[in-house]
């Protein structure tokens, strides 16, 4: 008996080793197919971590900050060989993406003051891959609304994608802290607090609000507004890590990375190495974790009140998440979720998937509910217009109100990207602002020709990168900061 287990057991042990050296040979072959490394992917400014974080100041770490730009110069941008130094590559100080020479380096954390004295103050956090630049609008929103804004650099972003081999969802963590800590240095209480997340800065502010609920040293927002809220994201980035293990020999280093893409963004990389996966995974199974430990103390009620933007398609996150995982769990305490829905009058509507065209349906809650649920949708199958469909909370009645905005013909839906920029946006935009120029309009690209012949997948330009509902994020906005629009 003991044999035939044995017998067995050494079978199954067998049987995977040889599904885990199939894997990994099929890793190391399809990262070996991969462009050549650049200096951006190896070399790796020296962050500030948690420990050294959690102690700094807002001086400190911008003083940290420059030395960090300062230092991808000399050993990246100084250091380029001739075939790097192109038009398309960001660390070339000859290209004309190349942040330093811009009117703005958006990669860099920053503050803005209203004019007078500050009505309340607003604390900006980014995404993964993500820099400053993406809630630059939202920032400048609150600003001309009176707030006092407060916009950090996530320790591993806007230097090289390098800087993400070497960062731990703690280091974010403690980097949110820490512009909060400033926002209150700058703005005390009881003066409003805002906490602005996107995508994974969106499960930032979630989590360090949740945090706060049971750490009395740490300042409570008033407000949440989270934009494409990273709640939830697939099972994949859980396991990213081990699609890295060939990396540890030297001459499989490719592993390490998920794309290897030309760096032509002046303000988000394009390239993603697996840590970011793997940290981004944490930062939401922390933010699920303390959700439900809330809930089971009874803390949620402690909870500021949540605005949340989501595209009922997105590519990154789960959608169902956010409603399953958070909105179901919140009292009934002047939350909202706004929904933006497909476009369904558009040509292209043949050619859409059939789960596509039903996914508001899948996702809708069943009434009532302990939350504001909106949605922004045409007014019928023929009608461009958009309207808001929006039902109170613990009500089954639904108010429709026009919005005066028109879905566009050629856009079938929104995007995870594209929710906090407006149709001016330079980089991101379809009609950027000629008074706002970052080097490159790639929103505004429309490109034709044969498949294969670019750089990079045709889907970096298909994907829709602007919002052409942002005015009514900007008048939601507005009406948060108490102005009347």
């Amino acid at each position: 008996m003991k044999t035939s287990v044995f017998r067995w057991i050494k079978r199954l042990a067998i049987v995977l080793l040889l599904v885990v050296a199939s894997i990994g040979g099929v890793r190391i072959h399809d990262a070996q197919r991969k462009p050549p490394l650049g200096l951006w992917h190896t070399y790796v400014p020296a962050e500030m971590h948690a420990r050294a974080l959690d102690q700094a100041t807002w001086d400190d770490y911008v003083a940290h900050e420059n030395r960090l730009f300062d230092e991808v110069r000399k050993n990246v941008s100084d250091k380029l060989v001739p075939g790097d130094r192109v038009a398309a590559n960001r660390y070339f100080t000859g290209s004309p993406v190349f942040p330093g020479h811009l009117k703005t380096d958006w990669n860099r954390s920053y503050t803005l003051a209203p004019e007078g004295t500050p009505r309340g103050v607003a604390v900006m956090i980014h995404g993964l891959t993500d820099s400053p630049y993406s809630l630059r609008h939202i920032a400048a929103r609150y600003q001309h609304d009176g707030f006092f804004v407060v916009s950090i650099r996530l320790p591993g972003h806007g230097t090289v994608p390098a800087s993400l081999t070497d960062v731990t969802a703690k280091d974010w963590e403690a980097a949110t802290r820490l512009a909060v800590r400033e926002a209150r240095r700058r703005v005390p209480a009881p003066a409003p607090l805002h906490i602005v997340g996107y995508s994974n800065g969106g499960a930032l502010a979630l989590e360090y609000s949740l945090e706060a609920l049971r750490d009395p040293r740490l300042a409570r927002a008033d407000r949440l507004i989270l934009i494409s809220p990273m709640i939830g994201i697939t099972q994949f980035a859980r396991f990213a890590g081990l699609a890295a293990l060939p990396a540890i020999l030297p001459a499989f280093e490719k592993a390490a990375w998920l794309d290897v893409i030309p760096e032509f963004n002046p303000f988000k990389y394009n390239s993603f190495p697996v840590n970011g996966a793997r940290q981004s995974w944490r930062v939401t199974q922390d933010v699920q974790r303390e959700i439900a430990q809330a809930n089971r103390r009874g803390q949620l009620a402690s909870l500021p009140p949540v605005l949340t933007f989501q595209s009922v398609i997105d590519f990154t996150v789960i959608t169902s998440a956010i409603i399953d995982s958070l909105y179901a769990q919140l009292p009934d305490k002047g939350s909202e979720l706004v929904l933006f829905d497909i476009n369904h009058t558009t040509q292209l509507s043949p050619l859409m998937r059939a789960s596509i065209r039903d996914a508001l349906r899948r996702l809708t809650p069943a009434p009532p509910l302990h939350y504001r649920f909106t949605v922004l949708t045409n007014a019928s199958s023929t009608s461009s217009h958009v309207v808001e469909e929006s039902m109170a909370p613990n009500s089954t009645v639904t108010t429709i109100k026009p919005t005066g905005l028109d879905y566009p013909a050629d856009i079938y839906s929104l995007s995870h990207v594209a929710l906090p920029f407006p149709e001016t946006d330079p980089l991101y935009g379809r009609t950027p602002d000629p008074n706002d120029d970052v080097g490159i309009q790639l929103g505004a690209q429309s490109i034709r020709g044969e498949t294969g012949g670019l750089v990079v997948g045709a889907g970096m330009f298909t994907r829709l990168s602007w919002n052409p509902f942002y005015p009514y994020v900007a008048v939601r906005i507005d009406q948060l900061a108490g102005v009347t629009p």
